[in-house]
């Protein structure tokens, strides 16, 4: 199966089941006139030669209607696709694949929920909105033929689609996703991500380092990022965001930036119900079904279309969804009564300091993600970001199952409010970090304990090997320079090989096997990364499959002498609970790495590959859970032994919060999907070769890497 076809059928599935220069103290854009001079007015895109639009505007709607016209270039095939998709009209477009999303949209009123959160916009940012659409109108009209003719018909789009597709991405994907939500406990879509902030106490250079990189599948998709720089009269952001929406959730200024990690808050609760008489019982009493009748439309292949109906019900608790194993649930969603999210985000990158930030944080209008903050001034934020339902009894393994939805007693209403959520602002440490573990090691030594929380907020542990790493590459480090924080991000050392590889060989040295002692020598002469030139990576990992669980995961600790412990975060779990039993799950892996690829020490870079288009680079990267900072998931083998990225690595970068600001980074699979785009692999190799793009935020740097112009005017 070639790479797009694999894309292109991840990406169905994925679809049907569900992430200038400015020297002052503020967050504006310091007026330049001799920029404002060059500059056309109206909306002017200056697009760099790595596809990346720098958007300038008189006004925000007029950068906003740049992003948009921007994103219809890059990405249009996929964002009209996905605001299709957010009006669950899928099915009507394109058939009965998208059926299933159409249902679960439709039954959880997310089409109307988005028309509704539309008029509660405040009238400045409905402009923005409106103009947004316009932008991708306008492209589509005058560029109809490089866009795929099968998504033309989503057109025209509005501020309303816009709301619409934030909200299904944000609510009912990240929040209430339904592979969780109804597919028979499936396991969730993978994602996670890296992030750190450190103080100029801890950087060489005395100014505040910030490191954004997401891990998202690389299929296209509403997980697709694109990378863009928007500059208005007082306001300047620059990063990636998710395909589709008006807003940059990874973004920086001259100032100050955020990123954003998935946490594992849980704002979404599904209630077992009890039928009986057509109703449900509640509090010892049968009520009755809120009923209504929604019709949708799936198109056929001679091109007709034939209607359904959907009977939609909902209950005390929410809307109603019977599961795949035949559990009828009732699912409630916190923040739907909240509609500012991408007003928040866009507010959170105008702050002119740090006490403004928070006031916007408390707004609560994000639902989920920790969010972490770093700024010129010097200061750092972690915060366990999202709208978190305040609950009276019950720890996160009670609210990750079925909640009994007969009584009152679970039935909750208020969130959490900022003050009450886990964070941790300007540490002694001078450092935060966040890999998608728990929020209690988000510095270290901890400045709090679970014990300070409800049992609910997050899980007490184990931190991943991955996080561990994030914590250790800190500590061992007195003070970090730009160059050490390149050298941390690219990091693919295999922690967990620490805890119980010296062990291990020493258990298997006397077996008398010929392959045991092939395996001795080579993990005992392994650098312990996952290097593309490394030959012992594969061994370990298939190891790692007996040792621990299969992959992406490797969640299994029982096999481990000591437990983690949040006495110890970055020091356990440790040591063999069974050496002669670990002994004979590498000869086991020994079996199976042979039996797969011929030997047992295959040059990683030769399975592992990274390959889009007709770009075809050997590759590196590990799984996060056996330690990797640098995170590939990988596919399973093709028919000819080859496996290709999954997710991990996608956009990455690098800040140092100079006068002015030092910035690197890289979108590993290109800025652009559209077909034919030169944009699409030519990042490929600065991912093979672990550097980073200087990004471009002056406007002479910029016009030095022009590739083209476009002078555009709102209608």
């Amino acid at each position: 199966m070639t790479h797009i076809r694999k894309l292109v059928l991840l990406g169905s599935l994925l679809s049907l089941f569900l992430v200038g220069c400015d020297s002052s103290s503020t967050g504006s854009v310091e007026p330049q006139t001799t920029e404002t001079a060059q500059r056309a007015t109206g909306t002017e895109i200056i697009w760099d030669k790595f596809g990346v639009p720098h958007i300038y505007g008189d006004d925000a709607a007029d950068v906003f209607y740049g992003f948009g016209w921007s994103q219809a270039k890059s990405q249009g095939d996929v964002v009209l696709r996905l605001y299709g998709q957010a009006r669950a009209r899928g099915a009507e477009y394109w058939g009965a694949e998208y059926e299933d999303t159409d249902k679960w949209l439709l039954g959880n009123d997310v089409p109307e929920r988005g028309k509704l959160w539309y008029d509660q916009q405040s009238d400045a940012f409905k402009q923005n909105l409106d103009a947004f659409a316009q932008g991708i109108n306008d492209y589509a009209t005058k560029h109809g033929d490089t866009i795929d003719p099968e998504v033309l018909k989503v057109l025209p789009v509005t501020g309303v689609d816009v709301v619409t597709h934030a909200h299904r991405l944000m609510n009912f994907i990240y929040v209430a996703n339904p592979r969780r939500v109804i597919g028979n406990a499936a396991p969730p879509v993978k994602s996670g991500s890296n992030t750190y902030a450190v103080m100029p106490q801890k950087s060489k250079s005395g100014h505040t380092l910030l490191l954004q990189n997401p891990h998202l599948p690389w299929v296209t998709g509403f997980f697709t990022y694109y990378e863009a720089h928007l500059i208005g009269p007082d306001f300047e952001m620059y990063g990636a965001t998710q395909v589709g929406l008006p807003v940059i959730r990874f973004a920086f200024n001259q100032n100050m930036g955020i990123s954003n990690t998935v946490n594992g808050m849980l704002g979404a609760t599904s209630y077992h119900l009890t039928l009986k008489d057509d109703g449900y019982v509640f509090d010892g009493e049968v009520r009755d079904f809120e009923s209504q009748t929604k019709s949708y439309k799936v198109l056929q292949d001679d091109g007709s279309t034939v209607e359904k109906s959907l009977l939609v019900r909902k209950t005390v608790h929410g809307a109603v969804f019977e599961r795949e194993d035949g559990e009828v649930i009732a699912l409630r969603v916190a923040g739907l009564d909240r509609p500012g999210m991408l007003q928040q985000y866009f507010d959170m990158l105008q702050a002119k300091d740090f006490e403004e930030f928070q006031t916007i944080m408390k707004r609560l209008q994000i639902p989920t993600f920790n969010i972490t903050y770093a700024d010129k001034a010097g200061n750092i934020e972690y915060l366990d970001n999202g709208i978190l339902p305040k609950r009276d009894s019950g720890d996160m393994a009670f609210w990750k199952g079925l909640v009994p939805g007969d009584t009152s007693e679970y039935l909750w209403s208020d969130i959490h409010s900022y003050d009450e959520l886990p964070k941790v602002i300007n540490p002694p440490s001078g450092f935060v970090q966040n890999a998608n573990d728990p929020p209690w090691v988000a510095t270290y030594p901890p400045v709090y304990k679970p014990e300070d929380f409800p049992d609910y907020v997050a899980i007490k542990g184990p931190m991943s090997f991955r996080a561990q790493q994030a914590v250790k590459m800190m500590v061992e480090r007195d003070k970090l320079s730009f160059d050490d924080f390149e050298e941390i991000k690219t990091s693919t050392y295999a922690l967990m090989a620490d805890r119980m590889l010296d062990e291990l060989l020493a258990a298997a040295a006397d077996d008398e096997d010929p392959d045991m002692q092939a395996a001795v020598k080579l993990l005992s002469e392994w650098d312990r990364t996952f290097a593309e030139d490394n030959r012992a990576g594969m061994l370990f990992e298939a190891f790692a499959t007996e040792f621990s669980g299969p992959p992406p995961r490797f969640l299994g600790k029982n096999n481990y002498k000591t437990p983690w412990s949040l006495d110890a975060p970055i020091t356990t779990p440790v040591g063999l609970n069974d050496a002669a039993e670990a002994v004979e799950m590498l000869r086991v892996a020994i079996a199976k790495t042979k039996e797969k690829y011929g030997r047992i020490d295959p040059r990683f870079g030769d399975i592992n590959r990274f390959i889009i288009e007709d770009v075809n680079l050997p590759g590196h990267g590990g799984f996060g859970n056996l330690g990797a900072f640098n995170v590939i998931t990988w596919m399973d083998p093709d028919g000819d032994g080859i496996r290709e990225p999954f997710h991990g690595e996608t956009w990455v970068s690098m800040v140092e919060f100079s006068t002015p600001i030092k910035a690197k980074g890289m979108m590993a699979y290109g800025n652009s999907r559209q077909k034919g785009s030169q944009h699409y692999s030519d990042q490929l190799q600065f991912l093979h070769n672990d550097e980073y793009r200087t990004l471009w935020l002056q406007r002479d740097e910029i016009e030095a890497n022009a590739e083209s112009k476009e002078v555009i005017t709102q209608p």
